[in-house]
């Protein structure tokens, strides 16, 4: 959990903040521990010691109790040996705010994305922890891991080489790594402090009483934590003596930790608005929160929202998280206190209007992220319109900033919102809406690893309330990005499971866009017969429906498993039929494709004089569709045939024809588009937005 000190026991920043300046500190104490971890970097460990050289990157261990600031010391560390590693710090967090452990593949992905390496959507954390120490094989890196709750998390991704140093943060010994010695923090020398309690008290207040001071001091434990509490309590009442609070510490019941007492008594002194403020943000996700988070918790306008949050976090209840935006950090060490002091001070249904409010304001937000995008459209011109003016973004580009830095705090709100299991309404909107607004500003390939996670929360809302069109829609996108990343066995089974879901929910086309699928990884597989079998399923139903378009590229689609197989004869009838389909519909530009096809395969079969007479009509209607890549493309083709049925002079003519139409572009190209499967979205949620 992130350590509550702003100086010397933790700069309250999450292991996946941005990276602290290193140009200055405000790090306070310490001195001895520093200095021993420094020491024991350089220290032999036991394979150098055995004369055997070191396999694995060095691991430094930081442990303390939360609020002890191990996380401060670790960052202090970091900044100070920094420039000895050329490819620079990576950070990660290894524990929710509550204290459940991040699995392994969440945070294997946010190294290789801060490495600026792809991380395939779906892989097993297994594989993207290897991928880590691929990564850092050649490369002088320093990792800072926080927060780890067991050893594994850190054997998970530790370098398999010397030059790499891992600083890790936990809570007591990581038992199995081998050669760690940990550095256990207990309270600050008092001189620190007493520096500490200066920054928000003054030198005055300190030095008239020392001994109150340095009872305040004791009272704390010497707990960072406690005394960042202590020292706000002591800025928002200037006419109150440090005596005074040393005795209201001293006679607080002994209950909890240092850190906990200071927290009830300073949480008693702020006023009812802030106290409650306060005690909602125990439902911020991931512990992050911004103004219009706030805003939406507790039932206020954003700026008043804005203003708590900053009253908040001059008394140290909050951090404030280096971001372009307004962006403020509950401290992991006084999330169970605020989580415990809002379950008895609010009720149930109170918070859970809080979670819906504050659900339906990101819903919000990421429509109009959306929306902005779309500025053609004149129903997202209205959209736009009638929408609050703190709810619009002035940009498209300040809607995608919005969107990557607050994405850690959305998609952790679409976890907590699926976990709740009393929300899925407002869960299946949240996912649509994020989905969608990921899709217009970064792209399906580029946000294809954080789809995949929501495409899997979408299946458990979807499992859990039996929403059987949900669930197909789910399983399909799921068993799509299974197969893009070359996961065809899996996304084979995901394709039977989504048959299956779409047949219960009588869904047509979701059945017909299954039965397609299956036959599409048959045919990746190899299974060219099993493949040709589910084409021909799903073109029966497209041809039941009546539905000419599908059922002309299921044709196509046979006909190329036919090919691969080499029954070039039933290949050329299914084209055949194809060509046909397009003829009717009115597809000049599919009908020419279709053509050059029906000619490749009759080439393939040993018929270059019909292949010749195929290619030249292919050629008259890519004519009459105007495109250019296919007719240039065709020209190449005719050139080719002629010159095996030893017509020189007429290949020449084609090929120049072919190079003034292609130019230097891909003059050498005889690629001809063939029928493309196209991506068929089912919406995975409610159609309102």
């Amino acid at each position: 959990m992130t350590d509550q000190a702003v100086t010397a026991g933790g700069d309250g920043r999450s292991a996946d903040a941005r990276r602290p300046s290193t140009t200055e500190s405000q790090f306070l104490g310490r001195t001895r521990e520093l200095k021993e971890l420094r020491l024991d970097i350089e220290r032999a460990g036991l394979d150098t010691l055995s004369g055997r050289k070191a396999p694995r990157a060095r691991v430094l261990l930081i442990a303390g109790r939360p609020g002890s600031g191990r996380t401060a010391l670790a960052e202090e560390l970091v900044r100070q040996i920094a420039h000895r590693y050329r490819d620079g710090v990576l950070r990660a967090r290894l524990s929710e705010p509550d204290g459940t452990p991040v699995p392994t593949e969440r945070t294997a992905r946010a190294l290789l994305t801060g490495l600026g390496l792809p991380t395939p959507a779906g892989a097993a954390e297994d594989e993207l922890g290897q991928q880590v120490r691929d990564a850092l094989t050649d490369r002088r890196v320093l990792l800072l891991l926080d927060d780890a709750v067991a050893a594994e998390q850190v054997d998970a991704l530790l370098p398999d080489t010397p030059e790499c140093l891992v600083v890790a943060v936990s809570a007591g010994p990581l038992t199995g790594i081998a050669d760690v010695r940990p550095c256990t923090l207990g309270g600050l020398d008092t001189k620190s402090a007493l520096d500490l309690l200066n920054r928000y008290t003054g030198a005055v207040r300190i030095t008239v009483d020392p001994s109150a001071a340095e009872r305040l001091v004791e009272e704390c434990a010497g707990q960072p934590a406690a005394l960042v509490l202590a020292g706000g309590w002591l800025a928002a009442h200037p006419k109150a003596a440090v005596a005074d609070l040393a005795r209201q510490l001293h006679t607080a019941p002994d209950e909890g930790t240092p850190t906990a007492r200071a927290f009830r008594l300073s949480c008693a002194a702020l006023p009812g608005p802030a106290q409650r403020m306060l005690r909602l943000l125990s439902l911020a996700p991931a512990g992050l929160v911004d103004p219009h988070t706030a805003s939406a918790l507790a039932g206020c306008s954003v700026e008043s929202a804005h203003g708590l949050l900053d009253d908040l976090t001059a008394l140290g209840f909050l951090h404030r998280v280096a971001s372009p935006l307004p962006e403020y950090e509950v401290p992991g060490c006084l999330q169970p206190l605020l989580t415990a002091l809002a379950a008895a001070e609010e009720r149930p249904a109170e918070l859970q209007l809080s979670r819906a409010r504050m659900l339906e304001r990101i819903v919000r937000l990421l429509q109009s992220c959306r929306a902005i995008t779309e500025t053609d459209s004149p129903e997202a011109r209205q959209k736009l319109a009638v929408l609050p003016r703190v709810l619009r973004f002035a940009t498209p580009a300040a809607a995608e900033e919005w969107l990557r830095l607050r994405q850690p705090a959305l998609l952790g709100a679409a976890r907590l919102a699926v976990a709740d299991g009393e929300l899925d309404t407002l869960a299946r909107r949240l996912m649509a809406a994020l989905v969608r607004a990921m899709v217009a500003h970064f792209g399906t390939q580029a946000a294809a690893p954080e789809l995949y996670g929501i495409h899997r929360l979408v299946l458990d809302v979807a499992e859990r309330r039996g929403l059987h069109r949900e669930k197909t829609a789910a399983l399909l996108n799921l068993a799509d990005l299974d197969a893009q990343t070359g996961r065809t066995a899996q996304a084979l089974a995901r394709y039977r499971a989504a048959l299956d879901a779409g047949r219960e929910a009588n869904d047509p086309y979701a059945t017909g866009r299954a039965m397609e699928s299956v036959g599409g990884a048959h045919q990746e597989l190899g299974d060219y017969d099993r493949a040709a079998d589910w084409y021909g399923r799903a073109l029966a139903q497209r041809l039941a429906r009546d539905e000419r378009t599908d059922a002309a590229r299921l044709y196509g689609r046979i006909a190329a498993v036919h090919t691969y197989a080499g029954r070039y004869g039933e290949a050329q009838r299914n084209w055949r039929a194809a060509i046909a389909a397009h003829r009717r519909s009115g597809d000049v530009a599919a009908h020419a494709r279709a053509l050059s096809e029906l000619a490749r395969v009759q080439e393939y079969a040993g018929r270059p004089e019909e292949s010749l007479r195929t290619c030249q009509e292919a050629v008259e209607w890519a004519l009459r569709a105007e495109d250019a890549r296919l007719l240039g493309a065709l020209r190449i083709r005719l050139a080719d045939t002629l010159e095996r049925l030893d017509d020189p002079a007429a290949a020449h003519l084609h090929r120049a024809a072919a190079k003034r139409i292609l130019g230097d572009e891909g003059q050498e190209d005889t690629t001809v588009p063939t029928h493309a499967t196209g991506t068929c979205e089912i919406r995975s949620a409610s159609a309102e937005d």
